[in-house]
């Protein structure tokens, strides 16, 4: 029987749930649409890059095969076990020659008897089918100390790696952060160039009034124009800098160009005091740790006198089937009766073996002497490498001090400029709107203001990637201090 009063309720139950559905969706997805239309941080740009950067990726896979080579040497200690067999036709011939072979006489039963040399000289042959096994397990207890002084090498050998890691993130973070520096540029250029828009529109006007009443001369008219053909040209100009930068960025990072497209930072100086000095760059670090390995490589070649020690055990089976033994003569001169005989199956099973056994190179020819000798140099090659690169570090170090403070005082000069240049447009504003100047000489206080606000956006911008260079000398690089 229908019940209308069970048919809404059940309804209104579906269309409740419907909508908790609707609701959860909104709550989910919506931040994940935010996300996906927000402008990526410069963090997020760093880290996508570096994902994506081939020498940091290299890097990585040098340090997983680093460590797999650790592994292998952990492994030397490990047992090794070996199953054997082999089956065949076994055919073996042995020549035996008598010497003179002379038998006492055993009275009276045998009255004695001399054979000369050569007598027997007789071949007997062994055929038949032969089976073995084997089963062996040897495990090495002891190395000369030679395995712990290589892993040691390797373990140091690492850290330099890692320790190149940091300068392969510091070009990542320098490569980003100009870029991302340079949208910030564009966006300020842009700004410039729109005021300056605005600025000859409403000149424009009033040098169409000063036309009409022939206050100026349509050469001065024109000059107006120009300025605004020009000033379309440049951001033309602005357009296409914008979207190399996106593309570049995509390129580098694998983030979408539309996300790319929100990017709207400001440009400020980073104020930055050298409290540091060249002792943390990664170069020097890598030295030093190149230098342990070599250390570690040394005192393993030095081992090379001392025994190696291994432990083995084995099990082993050894058979023959439908084996026949033959000679080509008579056993005995004269007798006429050769050997032809049918073996039964011989087996020998287990055969078992157990012990240890060592090694003693006594002398080697030398090798291990010139090898911890080939060391020895490679490891001085490290140490001048070190002193010459600590001397370029700290020239690197002093030369990108000077450069940050001219490009930190340029700033202030530039704003001094920018103001003057502010005060100038204002003043050729007023004077052409009664007419005391022409329009050449406020287009060309205009394209004044223009330069002077770019140049001072430009210091800025060329403050910072000081700054950044003078953090990297330092080994000082992070993102929030960008």
């Amino acid at each position: 029987m229908f019940s209308f009063r069970k048919f809404v309720s059940t309804n209104r139950t579906s269309k409740m749930k419907t909508l908790k559905k609707i609701v959860s969706f909104a709550i989910i997805g919506f931040p994940l649409i935010l996300q996906a239309q927000s402008a990526p941080t410069l963090q997020e740009l760093i880290d996508a890059a570096m994902t994506k950067d081939a020498a940091i990726e290299q890097q990585n896979l040098d340090s997983k095969s680093n460590l797999l080579d650790q592994q292998k040497l952990k492994d030397v200690f490990l047992p090794k076990l070996e199953i054997s067999g082999k089956t065949g036709y076994i055919n073996a011939t042995a020549r035996l020659i008598s010497p003179e072979i002379t038998i006492p006489a055993i009275k009276p039963i045998f009255p004695g008897a001399v054979f000369q040399e050569g007598a027997f000289n007789n071949n007997f042959t062994l055929s038949g089918f032969e089976a073995a096994a084997k089963a062996e397990a040897k495990v090495l207890i002891y190395s000369g100390g030679k395995v712990k002084y290589l892993k040691q090498a390797l373990v140091e050998k690492n850290n330099a790696s890692q320790a190149l890691q940091a300068k392969n993130q510091d070009e990542v973070i320098t490569q980003i952060s100009k870029a991302y520096d340079q949208f910030a540029l564009v966006a300020e250029s842009k700004k410039v160039l729109d005021e300056s828009k605005r600025r000859l529109d409403a000149n424009k006007k009033t040098a169409e009034k000063a036309l009409g009443y022939g206050l100026i001369t349509p050469y001065d008219y024109k000059k107006i124009e120009l300025a605004q053909a020009t000033l379309d040209s440049k951001m033309v100009e602005y357009e296409g800098k914008r979207e190399l930068l996106i593309t570049q960025l995509n390129v580098l990072t694998g983030i979408g160009k539309e996300r790319i497209e929100l990017i709207n930072p400001n440009l400020e100086k980073i104020e930055y005091f050298v409290d540091k000095t060249i002792e943390n760059r990664a170069e020097l670090k890598a030295l030093d740790f190149g230098m342990k390995a070599i250390d570690a490589k040394i005192k393993a070649e030095k081992t090379w006198w001392i025994p190696k020690v291994q432990a083995s055990t084995s099990l082993s089976y050894l058979g023959f089937y439908n084996t026949n033994l033959s000679s080509s003569k008579a056993l005995i001169p004269g007798s006429g009766t050769k050997l032809d005989y049918d073996l039964t199956n011989l087996n020998l099973f287990p055969i078992f073996q157990a012990g240890i056994g060592f090694k003693w190179d006594i002398f080697d020819g030398n090798e291990g002497k010139h090898e911890i000798e080939k060391a020895k140099i490679e490891k001085e090659i490290l140490e001048s490498k070190k002193s010459d690169t600590e001397r370029k570090l700290q020239l690197n170090l002093a030369n990108n001090q000077t450069n940050y403070n001219i490009a930190d005082s340029q700033i202030e000069m530039k704003a001094k400029a920018r103001q003057i240049a502010k005060n100038a447009l204002i003043q050729a504003e007023k004077e052409f709107r009664y007419g005391l100047i022409k329009s050449s000489q406020l287009i060309e206080a205009e394209n004044d203001l223009e330069t002077a606000e770019l140049d001072y956006q430009t210091a800025i911008f060329n403050q910072r990637r000081a700054a950044v260079e003078l953090m990297k000398s330092t080994q000082n690089l992070s993102v929030d201090k960008l």
